[in-house]
């Protein structure tokens, strides 16, 4: 049985609203185009997708202050749990994953914070979530003391947890950070994890991921993105993300390609990250299908 995620959001948005992306970007789509997430939400699981991914990943103080739109934060959130609500409802069917994503900045394990501090800002988020998901997905960890930190803040929601950790673009037998993806076996001892993936990615790394990851015993898996080398790129002073572009040689059937391979190596979730849409996951639920695999 396989538990086929849905594909990227924030992307996805940027493209269909047409504006400029800024930090704040798929936050703000919500307040300026309502309907939205919940129409992308729909289209994945018109693809095949059992998951609708929360657009909750970005909704964080340390990005909601410097835009001074931090008295929204609960707002934000159950504005994003309405749309996956509502999309799941016409769909009449699927889980519902809260995301919690990385402080500080995506791919920048160098801005951890202590997890004196990471620990109570995700719970908060978790507590806020939990009765409305039905899995809290901690995404894109790029360190171990981040991991460590989303994991541990996540048992606030009462809910299963899954930890997804984001790996070097040419060694995905290492985090972000360089650390040893091994090394995860000593936060997943911290608390309890239901599941331990690696996402956004290149597919490229994937493989040599799951094979660290399938040595925890835990159900494991993969959701890559579509952007060129992230890893190789400079880091900015201003403490954003790097420049990433993304890269048009992606395809449906290539994306395909690489995740049927992870299921080969026994993963049981996979899906897609920033840059793979509702194509890409309908065209895997095919792949997969046609290949013998029920999708949960």
């Amino acid at each position: 049985m396989i538990t086929l995620l849905d594909g990227g959001m924030g992307q996805e948005l940027v493209h269909r609203s047409g504006d400029t992306p800024t930090p704040l970007w798929a936050t703000r789509v919500m307040i300026d185009h309502p309907g939205l997430v919940a129409a992308i939400h729909a289209d994945y699981f018109a693809a095949g997708a059992s998951v609708a991914t929360t657009n909750t990943y970005n909704i964080l103080h340390d990005r909601l202050v410097g835009v001074g739109l931090d008295h929204l934060f609960h707002a934000l959130h159950l504005r994003a749990l309405m749309e996956a609500h509502e999309a799941r409802a016409a769909a009449g069917r699927g889980i519902i994953a809260g995301s919690m994503g990385p402080l500080g900045e995506s791919y920048r394990p160098d801005l951890t914070p202590d997890i004196s501090v990471s620990v109570p800002l995700y719970q908060e988020k978790a507590r806020l979530m939990g009765p409305h998901v039905d899995v809290i997905l901690c995404e894109t960890m790029s360190s171990l003391e981040l991991a460590r930190g989303a994991l541990i803040g996540a048992q606030a929601a009462g809910r299963p947890v899954w930890l997804s950790v984001s790996v070097h673009d040419r060694d995905g037998t290492r985090l972000r950070s360089g650390e040893p993806l091994a090394d995860l076996a000593g936060v997943l001892a911290a608390a309890p994890a239901s599941a331990v993936l690696a996402n956004c990615s290149m597919p490229e790394a994937m493989g040599a991921a799951l094979s660290v990851l399938q040595g925890f015993g835990l159900p494991f898996g993969a959701y890559a993105n579509g952007f060129s080398e992230i890893s190789a790129l400079p880091l900015p002073d201003g403490g954003g993300a790097p420049d990433y572009t993304h890269r048009h040689d992606l395809t449906p059937e290539r994306y395909a390609d690489f995740a049927c391979g992870w299921v080969a190596q026994g993963a049981t979730i996979v899906g897609g990250c920033c840059e793979v849409g509702p194509a890409h996951i309908a065209h895997l639920r095919d792949r997969l299908i046609a290949a013998g695999h029920q999708i949960a």
